[in-house]
């Protein structure tokens, strides 16, 4: 049997599920502000999973997906212990900002302080309450405003059991990605924490296939530890492993042109886009540096030079990684008309 789960001073016995609300800065205006956490506490023991969104408070995919994750089904039979954070950075989410008040990065505050700025402080108050008290954890992110994400897990995938997670994940696309100074992901391996980052549509959208995609790739995970029962049949999605990616940038100022959607291969030396002035012909073509996959790109046609645009994805095989793009979008079901719950 399952034991009991502390969190802010709150115990969740066996078999259940409560809503805990950690305090964190108050506005201005004096008035009380906290991060709502879900705990769900298995019946029997397992793993200790959690699972958070909104670090960057214009990242909203995330909280749709454990909106989507909380409400299913199968969790009334889980093993082990879900925390779901839907929204981390609730000073940026009421701002529509990526940022807190202060303008610094959540996510290049950790591992935090409590005498730290404020972003040091609630980045130490995440570690504390719940990093510190699981054993695996997921990072639902997006990109940042303006820019659009191929669904795409970065990991440390020289780690074997964080490698064994990222494939279970079902993504197409998993990239090798170093840990970043300051980072949740960096923070909680220093305390030997398995984590992924999902990367998956733009900030302050809602991305239909990212979310279905994230929702899915969750159960998958869960699955994987044994916190749920096994699903019988071949996963849809066989990730493929990035050997590397890099930014393809404007080779000078002025407006974007490019029908490239996400997902897309592309040959060395095929045209991305063109970048031409408001009163001229003039026209600088974009292209391809390497074969590859279209994992990121910039949805503002104003651009300067030396602006990032593309992110290209460099695989041994383009062939496959094309493939298995091609086998995310076609086993994406259609949802209800009410937008109930996919079967994942």
């Amino acid at each position: 049997m399952n034991t009991a789960f502390e969190l802010g001073g709150v115990s969740v016995a066996a078999g259940n599920r409560t809503v805990v609300d950690l305090p964190i800065a108050r506005l201005y205006t004096h008035t009380d502000l906290s991060m709502p956490v879900e705990v769900i506490n298995g019946r029997r023991a397992g793993p200790r999973l959690f699972v958070c969104a909104a670090i960057h408070g214009d990242e909203l995919n995330g909280v749709e997906i454990i909106r989507r994750l909380l409400r299913h089904s199968s969790l009334k039979r889980m093993h082990g212990t879900l925390v779901a954070i839907p929204v981390v950075n609730v000073h940026g989410l009421l701002h529509r900002s990526r940022y807190l008040p202060d303008r610094r990065d959540l996510n290049r505050s950790f591992p935090g302080s409590e005498k730290g700025s404020l972003a040091s402080r609630m980045a130490g108050l995440f570690m504390r309450e719940i990093v510190a008290r699981c054993t695996h954890g997921i990072d639902l992110h997006t990109g940042a405003e303006h820019r659009n994400n191929f669904p795409q897990v970065r990991a440390n995938l020289d780690d074997a059991e964080t490698l064994e997670l990222a494939r279970a994940f079902g993504a197409p696309v998993m990239i090798n990605a170093d840990l970043r100074d300051g980072s949740l992901r960096a923070a909680a391996d220093r305390i030997g924490i398995p984590m992924l980052l999902y990367e998956a549509g733009e900030a302050l959208r809602f991305d239909e296939i990212a979310i279905r995609a994230g929702l899915r790739g969750v159960l998958n995970v869960m699955r994987a530890l044994g916190m749920l029962q096994p699903r019988s049949g071949k996963q849809k999605v066989e990730p493929v492993i990035a050997s590397g990616s890099s930014w393809v940038r404007a080779p000078e100022s002025g407006i974007l042109n490019t029908n490239i959607p996400l997902g897309s291969r592309v040959l060395k030396g095929a045209v991305l886009g063109t970048v031409t002035a408001p009163l001229s012909d003039l026209k600088s073509r974009v292209e391809a540096p390497f074969d590859s996959i279209v994992i990121g790109r910039t949805n503002l046609p104003l651009v300067h030079e030396g602006e990032a645009l593309f992110h290209l994805a460099r695989f041994k095989r383009v062939s496959q990684a094309q493939e298995q793009v091609a086998a995310l979008q076609e086993s994406m079901e259609p949802l209800p008309v009410d937008g109930g719950q996919p079967a994942p």
